[in-house]
């Protein structure tokens, strides 16, 4: 029987998997020195951006809603200046890293933060920074390939070092019900910059995951066609039935599961919540061009009990439908 790593492996590369595979967005792995002062988190990264949990939905975190280190787009070369990193002792920091990771599980890496729209966002708030997203497109598109520039400037001491099994590029540019930006905006600002960040790695032959939450359908055309072998966490805001039948297993579909409807207020029973992960598996996994990916994030003892539930009817199952 394949190893988790080499069934999910397998699935990535378009080939139909062993059994139905495993995947978690958190198989991630980005240099520390990219943290800035942060701890789990909560804390400035490095451009001085604040980050808090304090509010956010499953203790996420998030920037702080009431301070934005730029407060015209036009002014970026002024404030947004990426850290001299050519200090930094590679080897020392990647075994530090990777000390606790199980070498039995696919390791992602990503470089790249957050993302380019996401950053955008976090330097000038929602509100400005969408405004000037259709104000002042040709100076975003600078601060964007500037990020790109400085991040990939870091990419082959990355590769050498942390040896990642796939690339992992994630930049929430959607919300559950829409997109945060046009088609026509996303084409123009942020399609080329994802394109050229992700084609540096494709080019040296890597595998690549994108994370997109929320209502993303719209915008996998583009993804595919970057070269991008996987999406997730896939939610089911997205019709996903037609998007497997459209992309086959061009494209990994990575989650499905929407394991906030088995939150600790939520009543529902194990046989419930056992019952959806089936019928998940039931719709996606037949054929391939599908990974699991689920559990109920929260601290509750309830919550971790479901998740339970929910991994073991996956382990139950999961050699069924190949």
């Amino acid at each position: 029987m394949l190893s988790e790593k080499e069934n999910f492996m397998r699935a990535l590369s378009g080939e139909v998997a062993e059994y139905v595979p495993r995947y978690n967005i958190f198989w991630g792995v980005r240099p520390s020195l990219l943290n800035g002062s942060r701890v789990n988190g909560v804390g400035k990264d490095i451009f001085g951006v604040e980050w808090t949990n304090e509010g956010s939905a499953f203790e996420a975190s998030l920037p702080r809603n009431d301070y934005f280190i730029l407060d015209d787009i036009r002014r970026w070369r002024d404030v947004i200046k990426f850290p001299d990193f050519s200090h930094v002792d590679w080897d020392a920091m990647s075994k530090a890293d990777l000390k606790d990771r199980d070498p039995e599980l696919p390791r992602g890496g990503g470089i790249a933060g957050g993302g380019f729209f996401q950053s955008v966002m976090a330097f000038l708030g929602f509100t400005e920074g969408l405004i000037s997203c259709y104000e002042e497109p040709e100076e975003v598109k600078a601060l964007v390939n500037y990020l790109c520039d400085s991040y990939l400037s870091l990419a082959d001491k990355y590769l050498q070092y942390y040896k990642p099994d796939y690339i992992s590029f994630g930049d929430d540019i959607a919300h559950e019900r829409n997109p945060f930006v046009s088609l026509e905006i996303f084409h123009d600002i942020f399609e080329p910059v994802w394109r050229r960040y992700i084609k540096y790695f494709k080019d040296r032959g890597y595998l690549a995951v994108h994370h997109n939450c929320g209502h993303f359908e719209a915008f996998l055309d583009d993804v595919v066609d970057m070269g991008f072998n996987a999406w997730d966490p896939a939610q089911r805001s997205n019709d996903l039935a037609a998007i497997k039948k459209k992309y086959g297993n061009k494209l990994l579909i990575c989650g499905g599961f929407e394991g906030r409807g088995f939150l600790p207020h939520i009543d529902v029973t194990e046989e419930e919540v056992r019952s959806a992960v089936k019928k998940l598996l039931d719709e996606l996994a037949p054929g391939g061009g599908y990974a699991f990916f689920g559990g109920v994030l929260d601290s509750h003892p309830l919550a971790k009990q479901r998740s339970e539930w929910i991994d073991d009817e996956y382990l139950k199952i999961r050699n069924t439908y190949y």
